[in-house]
């Protein structure tokens, strides 16, 4: 007789497809052709392109190729809205948000049957994952809206918003970008995924019904083309992008010196850590829900699987008959696993990196039952093991079903492993062991860290990432921050003009035993010559002789970034320990504070140079005090557990510090800085530096670490050209008052997408703490990482 395994092991899944009916009539009713939409109103049809089915290669409508003509109007009528929309004020904008909400619950099915059209991928991840999470946004922000006058007062909006959005996610993507746009009191310009606009142009009827006023949303299709004047727009205030990181950098370039504020959600190349004492079976299934929901095109795919050596023939053998019993198939067919990649040329792609991963040795392992439909674009979900570390697969973002797999023997090497490559976006750990996990998270470079769960997201948690998987985050309070800016900006002054840079000089003095007034370089806790053995002469106002700098140069940047990183006790330190040296560092510079006055008031001729001293101790003071209070937040999304989010320090930051209050302006950056817990490179003030250079007995007599805190003196332009492309350095502020230097860092940012802070053609008040200091600082100093720790199940 039979058993019941038996029985289940003839048994198959029956087809259960979704109607179509829906959609179909919706996209019959528009005629299948559809215009922009720009202040509330429809364009006509012209210059037609292809949206295509996925799976059968059909074409479901046709879209309008949007110009730079319909993209300037788009942005005036965002422009003309802006105020009004702002008025209307938080509760006025949440009633609206509510109705978006509401009203995309009401048709949530007809969503996510039009979605899986367009995009390809299953309808239980459009009906069960995508949908939900699209209202929740909108519901969440409402509430933003409604109390943004009590939580973010002091703050603005940004104005005109540009937001491009890439095919995989394309509704949940629209609804992470203008959700809190649109709550913060901003107008949009909104660019969908050439591939996968239809979701898009439901959504702009939605907003009519919803009573969105004329020009707050603006809705232009196309090709890149569109995306790139968005991106040159002069009437643009904010861009966000999620993408590739390849068109990351050339947005980051594009915008540069433009003012323009900038979010970047990019590529990832994610790990998947799990160790000898987790439940197998249970990471599995995260494994599939990692690497093979939405056919791998997620940009937080856990496609790179570090299993512990010790069970690693055991998870790779469930693994693998896990994979033998994915379904593959129509998108519409409730019952599959798989669907079909958004597009041939996807599809060629991924297979050119899987034949190379064949021909490098690697084993490729793919369901031998998987049959794949004749029509569409598809590819079997694929294992590849036997791959160095360097090998293309092993480091290249695939954005498809494709898991590279390799082994490590202890968790330090799991790190390791884990932080070998350029992204820093999403990570998986699963272990039984609390202690570890929570030893591990902390210590991989990414954004997100999932806990023996995968791919959890919420409106309440942000996400982004770190290195060259962009900066900014979307969701949670930190989110609404990048649709914001300070009051306090708007009250900036404009840059002090500096005649004298100190360039090379001879000395004053001819006297040849004349005392050596040379300030050395400040390298590791140590004084240092210059590389190149040249040195400038400083003037004072009066024009008299002060005395020397080194002129350091590119090889002195590498010494001092060097000892930066070797510098990492500092950032695992307590935050009590740093406010201690912080305060120690306040309470000796106040002991010479006479000494540095007589300083400050030689260089630059002030009247005052008593009152910077004091500004610049109780600025130390001031950033001391933060050091153990800028703590995280613990949310509690829908799921069982909680997420905590993390400040995180960013590493090590290049700082060009300000000509004006020579010894405030470098405290008021270098402080924050090394508060949370990051080290720095500074270019100290290039017309007064010797106030910089004075702070190195401080320093040394203060219990600063070797290495935290670096001086390398020289031209702001050279030594910031220096810093802006040096792969080690994770940050770079430039707040001297050049419109051309801030414009050129952040353009040679772009290589190694690192994160930028600069003050343009400004200057800043830096005896105003509104100005200089709150968590608009801190938040520069700083990096969010979200854990998420469920419990209960």
């Amino acid at each position: 007789m039979p058993t019941i395994n038996d029985i289940l092991k003839t048994m198959d899944y029956g087809p259960a497809p979704e109607s179509q009916k829906e959609a179909q009539a919706w996209l019959d009713q528009q005629g299948r052709k559809f215009g922009l939409f720009i202040d509330n109103a429809w364009t006509e049809p012209t210059d037609l392109f292809a949206s295509n089915n996925p799976a059968d290669g059909k074409l479901l409508a046709e879209l309008t190729q949007a110009t730079s003509e319909d993209v300037n109007r788009a942005v005036e009528a965002a422009r003309r809205a802006q105020p009004a929309w702002q008025g209307l004020g938080g509760h006025g904008r949440a009633k609206i948000l509510y109705a978006i909400a509401r009203l995309m619950q009401k048709h949530a099915r007809l969503f996510a049957v039009l979605e899986t059209l367009d995009n390809g991928k299953t309808i239980r991840e459009t009906r069960d994952a995508d949908l939900p999470l699209v209202a929740r946004h909108f519901y969440y922000h409402a509430g933003w809206a409604q109390l943004q006058d009590e939580e973010f007062a002091g703050h603005r909006p940004v104005g005109v918003v540009g937001q491009i959005v890439p095919w995989n996610f394309p509704l949940l993507m629209l609804a992470w970008k203008v959700a809190p746009a649109l709550a913060a009191g901003n107008t949009i310009v909104f660019k969908p995924a050439e591939f996968t606009s239809l979701t898009a142009m439901l959504f702009a009827h939605i907003c009519v019904q919803a009573g969105v006023p004329a020009g707050v949303v603006n809705i232009v299709t196309g090709d890149g083309r569109v995306g790139e004047a968005i991106v040159k727009h002069e009437g643009i205030d904010k861009l966000a992008f999620t993408g590739s990181t390849e068109v990351g950098r050339i947005i980051r370039e594009a915008t540069a010196g433009s003012g323009k504020k900038l979010s970047l959600e990019l590529g990832g190349k994610s790990p998947f850590i799990v160790f000898e004492d987790a439940d197998l079976d249970a990471a599995v299934e995260g494994l599939v829900d990692s690497i093979w929901f939405n056919q791998g095109q997620v940009c937080c795919a856990g496609s790179r699987l570090l299993v512990q050596e010790s069970v690693e023939e055991r998870f790779l053998a469930k693994l693998r008959a896990r994979m033998d019993n994915l379904r593959l198939g129509s998108p519409l067919d409730k019952s599959m696993d798989i669907g079909a990649l958004v597009d041939p040329i996807q599809q060629q792609r991924i297979a050119g990196l899987v034949e190379t991963a064949r021909c490098e040795g690697c084993d490729v392992y793919q369901p031998a039952g998987c049959v794949i439909p004749t029509d569409g674009s598809w590819f079997p979900p694929t294992l590849i093991t036997g791959a160095s570390t360097s090998a293309a697969v092993a480091q290249a973002e695939i954005f498809g079903p494709v898991l590279v797999a390799m082994s490590f023997r202890t968790p330090a090497e799991a790190v390791q492993l884990a932080n070998n490559t350029v992204y820093g976006l999403a990570s998986c750990v699963w272990t039984e062991n609390i202690s570890l996990a929570l030893d591990v998270a902390p210590a991989i470079k990414a954004g997100v860290v999932w806990i023996n769960t995968a791919n959890q997201f919420d409106a309440a948690c942000g996400f982004g990432g770190y290195r060259e998987s962009g900066y900014g985050r979307e969701g949670g309070r930190e989110g609404m921050y990048e649709y914001l800016v300070p009051l306090s900006e708007d009250q900036r002054p404009a840059a002090p003009v500096v005649a004298d840079k100190g360039k090379a000089k001879a000395a004053a003095s001819a006297d040849p035993f004349a005392i050596d007034r040379t300030a050395k370089l400040y390298i590791g806790g140590k004084q240092a010559r210059p590389d190149g053995a040249y040195s400038r002469a400083i003037h004072g106002a009066d024009g008299k002789f002060l005395g020397e700098v080194g002129e350091g140069n590119r090889k002195d940047i590498r010494n001092a970034v060097e000892a930066a990183h070797k510098a990492t006790g500092w950032t695992k330190a307590t935050a009590h320990n740093r406010a201690q040296v912080l305060f120690y560092i306040a309470e000796n510079l106040a002991a010479r504070g006479a000494e540095f006055a007589e300083r400050i008031a030689a260089q630059t001729g002030a009247k005052n140079a008593e009152k910077e001293v004091q500004a610049a101790v109780e600025r130390l003071f001031y950033w001391a005090a933060w050091a153990d209070k800028y703590d995280g937040l613990a949310h509690q999304p829908p799921m069982h557990g909680i997420t905590v989010a993390l400040n995180e320090a960013i590493g090590v930051i290049g700082i060009v510090a300000p000509n004006e209050n020579p010894l405030l302006g470098f405290i008021s950056l270098v402080a924050p800085a090394i508060a949370v817990g990051n080290r720095v490179v500074v270019v100290p003030s290039e017309a007064h530096p010797l106030s910089a250079t004075d702070l190195y007995q401080v320093f040394d007599t203060s219990d600063l670490p070797g290495g935290v805190v670096n001086i390398v003196t020289g031209s702001a332009d050279e030594l910031a050209r220096t810093l802006a492309t040096h792969s080690d350095v994770d940050a770079i502020w430039r707040h001297d008052g050049s419109a051309a230097g801030c414009a050129e860092v952040e353009r040679l940012s772009a290589g190694s997408l690192k994160r930028t802070w600069t003050g343009g053609a400004k200057g800043r008040d830096w005896f105003s703490t509104a100005q200089a200091g709150g968590r608009t600082v801190l938040a520069h100093a700083s990096q969010v990482k979200n854990i998420w720790i469920p419990y209960g199940v």
